[in-house]
């Protein structure tokens, strides 16, 4: 698959390490820069820079202010996770056993770190056009949804402007249950404001549940 999407295969030295989870090398005693951390760090600013090419090209008429919104979603870990989950980057990082244990090969945040990572390594592989190609094809396919939902990818943020601007208190979510296998986790979520429950929902992460759970209060609460 990576051979297709960027002609690059993972053998690569810098796709490996672009793979390799901070877990691992620790477990390993290996160097911690054997791991994807600031690979991670490069390929964030490479796929912010792709993805606000992208954006200023379809978006013509939009001000700096919507291209950002819509930005901050589509780099979101949300998104990322379900991109490499598609494009199968769950399957080929490496983890500590620890980590795997306990459901790391599906958690949203190294999923999305290791895509970063690995945008990063094709860049310093010269893969650019690869890059803007996928990044084209698998992330910016949301951002209509996102330009015209925005609330459903914002509802937290939403929810936390309307509480404060009500008594200048913030919702608290808190996870009541976890459902299912580790490798297949389901998340409940409930938040509570004014000491009293408003919303209840569940999610494939714990974000993803605590966005659904904001939604879910702001429409209750008129807040959308």
């Amino acid at each position: 698959m990576l051979e297709e999407l960027f002609g690059i295969t993972e053998e690569n030295e810098l796709v490996k390490t672009a793979l390799t989870h901070p877990s691992y090398t620790k477990e390993n005693n290996f160097d911690s820069l054997e791991n994807y951390e600031r690979l991670e760090f490069f390929g964030d600013s490479v796929l912010k820079l792709f993805t606000s090419k992208l954006l200023y090209t379809i978006y013509p008429k939009s001000p700096e202010g919507e291209l950002s919104k819509i930005r901050s979603i589509l780099v979101s870990d949300a998104i990322l996770y379900q991109v490499g989950v598609k494009i199968g980057l769950d399957k080929l990082i490496l983890l500590g056993p620890a980590e795997e244990k306990q459901g790391g090969r599906k958690r949203e945040s190294n999923i999305a770190c290791a895509l970063e990572a690995l945008l990063g390594a094709c860049f310093l592989n010269g893969k650019q056009n690869e890059i803007e190609k996928f990044i084209n094809d698998y992330i910016m396919v949301y951002s209509e949804d996102i330009d015209k939902h925005f609330e459903k990818y914002n509802a937290k943020d939403i929810l936390q402007q309307y509480t404060q601007g009500v008594n200048k208190t913030l919702p608290v979510y808190r996870t009541v249950e976890v459902k299912g296998p580790a490798h297949k986790p389901e998340f409940v979520v409930e938040v509570e404001w004014n000491g009293e429950i408003i919303a209840t929902a569940s999610g494939k992460s714990k974000k993803e549940a605590q966005q659904n759970c904001a939604l879910e209060a702001c429409r209750k609460l008129g807040a959308i």
